[in-house]
């Protein structure tokens, strides 16, 4: 599923409700650059298998609602860039997210500057995770939020790099 989707610029709708990712174990890039893209419902994804989900979904920037609440990450190592420059997101549910296994969180959220709730239902990660710039150019107020909520998160995920 490596660019499968990605550089859609003018993809606005898209349904994959009856998509059979059962077996897919790299999703990088899969959305990336789609920019039009205003709506996603991933409800019927299987993410089981999948350890790599950087840079997923880059450059959405005008994606409003995203439903990943099947997601299932307990594999996943990659979560680079994952929801870099969804500049119109203002909420993320991501709650059934386990970040257990993940090594690389920079920038997962680099420009997501209307992104106003962001939720986890925990923030542990196992190993030593890379969080690079994780919130840099999101808001003031996302960012208070999150380190008052959360407070194992590295200082370096807040770091602006631009």
């Amino acid at each position: 599923m490596n660019h499968m989707i990605s550089e859609c610029s003018s993809l606005k709708r898209l349904n994959l409700y009856n998509f059979n990712t059962n077996n897919v174990t790299n999703m990088h890039s899969m959305f990336y650059g789609c920019s039009s893209l205003k709506k996603l419902d991933l409800i019927s994804f299987k993410t089981n298998n999948v350890n790599n989900m950087s840079y997923m979904f880059y450059g959405c920037s005008s994606l409003k609602e995203l439903n990943l609440n099947s997601f299932d990450t307990n594999n996943v190592i990659d979560m680079s860039y994952m929801f870099c420059e969804c500049s119109s997101l203002k909420k993320l549910n991501l709650k059934n997210f386990k970040i257990i296994e993940v090594t690389d969180m920079a920038l997962m959220f680099y420009g997501c500057s209307f992104l106003k709730e962001l939720e986890f239902n925990t923030f542990n990660t196992l190993n030593e995770t890379y969080m690079f710039g994780m919130f840099s150019n999101c808001s003031n107020e996302l960012i208070k939020k999150i380190k008052n909520r959360y407070k194992n998160i590295k200082e370096e995920a807040f770091e602006n790099i631009y």
